[in-house]
């Protein structure tokens, strides 16, 4: 139970239903609370299902099947979210709608940077290392069913105070948007930077 408890805390950190919400203010704006909803529930399906995947299979899938090494996958999404986090800076919350397309195709493009990332991924990879493949599937699927719920009650708040407060919460959207790009774009030369000492240990 404790490592359960633990897998399942790790992918939701990771994860961080109050960073997606501001990547995703601007969907949040413009759908209705079902539509939001629905999009929320494809994108939460796919996210689990690749998620799973990984757990069950780990390594294998870069070694084998892609017949790559997890560090290129590492390097690649760092840049990725080095390419968001920058966006971010001088774009503000426009900048993620402008890489993700437009409201209605995004169930996939907010699995794919959005939910699945290096970080996710190597957090399943690890989860299904300590877990039995049943038990791994089931902790990936309750972390993601906890952040999906956090982030349709952010909706319904936001909804809520938006009228009251909508230059507030605009400043507020903004603010936070940008740290929390400086605090993307971190991560991700972390990433590119573990991507590449894992690429030049192997020879």
């Amino acid at each position: 139970m404790t490592e359960f408890l633990k897998s399942t805390t790790l992918l939701l950190v990771l994860l961080n239903p109050f960073l997606v919400i501001v990547y995703l203010i601007d969907v949040v704006q413009k759908l209705e609370k079902k539509q939001f909803r629905n999009v929320l529930i494809r994108a939460g399906l796919i996210s689990s299902a690749v998620f799973c995947a990984f757990a069950i299979l780990g390594d294998a899938v870069f070694a084998d099947l892609m017949q790559a090494q997890f560090a290129s996958f590492q390097i690649f999404g760092g840049i990725i979210f080095l390419l968001i986090g920058t966006q971010f800076v001088f774009r503000g919350p426009t900048a993620i709608e402008i890489l993700r397309g437009e409201s209605q195709f995004i169930a996939g493009a907010l699995a794919m940077p959005v939910l699945i990332g290096p970080g996710t991924i190597s957090a399943s990879v690890v989860i299904g290392k300590r877990l039995e493949p049943v038990y791994a599937c089931l902790a990936v699927i309750v972390s993601v069913i906890i952040c999906l719920f956090t982030i349709a009650l952010l909706k319904s708040l936001h909804d809520f105070v938006r009228p009251r407060r909508e230059t507030l919460i605009e400043r507020y959207i903004e603010i936070a948007g940008r740290i929390t790009a400086l605090v993307v774009g971190t991560i991700a030369i972390d990433m590119i930077m573990q991507g590449i000492r894992s690429w030049v240990d192997n020879f």
